[in-house]
């Protein structure tokens, strides 16, 4: 199944709804980042929330969402754009916490407490930047809260990853739900129903639903107009011409003492987990430049 996201609007325009299949961008993610099973969810998760998130973002605008917990895993960090495309990392990705019942991974206690942040960057001076204390560090509870104190947007939130016994990303994806002002009592309770009894999206998807299925499963019999469909990935914009701009903009005096001092420079960007090695002959042709 291809990864993609879906924009609706339901039932006589009361609420709009987020959805997405995230499998094969998250595989690609733990791949990169080696990340171990709580890792990867976490990680996960949190890609797919930047996707939700930044469905209505416009050109070149840029969502930043940063998870800061106290709990083992660190960081969580995403970034994802106007065109579905998404990066992001984990500050300590080999992180083994013993599982919960029915073999849920402990994501909460891996986060811990603390804070999640989130920045828009919309070509003004300054990016607008929002944040929260952290819920329950589950993620999706924690983007629900966000929405509803720092944008005054009652939202439902479900996440899910769902790992394999080989620490595979088996299924992924999310959906969000916001209510319009206008929205009706019935249509509140009936979607509150539906979210109550509806299995966790990682099993919807790996029972092969995609994102118009989640939305089936979490809206009932409401209906739906789907405006938007994009397809989703994993894709990070640094690139060895980036890279040596940055060595050059270290200057000549840092450059030399890469040179003295390691004979190379090698570069991991944090987001993707790619490195760049530059030999000596490289960093002279920089120092030519300069």
């Amino acid at each position: 199944m291809k990864d993609y996201l879906v924009r609706g609007i339901g039932e006589d325009g009361q609420f709009r709804v987020f959805a997405a299949t995230t499998t094969k961008l998250v595989e690609e993610a733990r791949r990169r980042h080696d990340t171990w099973p709580v890792a990867s969810a976490a990680l996960g998760r949190a890609l797919t929330a930047g996707l939700l998130l930044g469905a209505n973002l416009k050109g070149d605008d840029i969502l930043t969402l940063r998870i800061l917990g106290d709990g083992p895993l660190g960081a969580v960090v995403v970034t994802a754009n106007a065109a579905g495309e998404v990066r992001g990392y984990v500050q300590e990705p080999h992180v083994d916490l013993p599982g919960q019942a029915a073999g849920k991974l402990p994501v909460g206690e891996a986060v811990g407490k603390g804070y999640l942040y989130i920045s828009k960057d919309m070509g003004l001076k300054e990016p607008f930047t929002g944040s929260v204390e952290l819920v329950s560090g589950e993620i999706g509870e924690d983007v629900a809260q966000y929405l509803l104190t720092s944008e005054q947007t009652p939202s439902a939130v479900a996440l899910g990853v769902l790992v394999g016994p080989q620490g595979q990303v088996k299924a992924s994806g999310g959906i969000i739900i916001q209510m319009f002002p206008e929205a009706k009592e019935e249509v509140l309770l009936q979607l509150e129903k539906n979210l109550g009894k509806m299995d966790p999206v990682s099993s919807l998807v790996d029972r092969g639903l995609g994102p118009e299925g989640i939305v089936a499963e979490a809206v009932g019999g409401l209906k739906v107009q789907y405006l938007e469909k994009t397809p989703v990935c994993f894709k990070c914009k640094c690139s060895r011409a980036r890279v040596g701009d940055i060595l050059a903009a270290m200057g000549r005096d840092a450059i030399i003492n890469i040179l003295n001092d390691q004979g190379q420079a090698e570069v991991l960007c944090h987001f993707c987990g790619e490195k760049y090695v530059f030999a000596a002959s490289e960093l002279e042709l920089l120092l030519e430049d300069l």
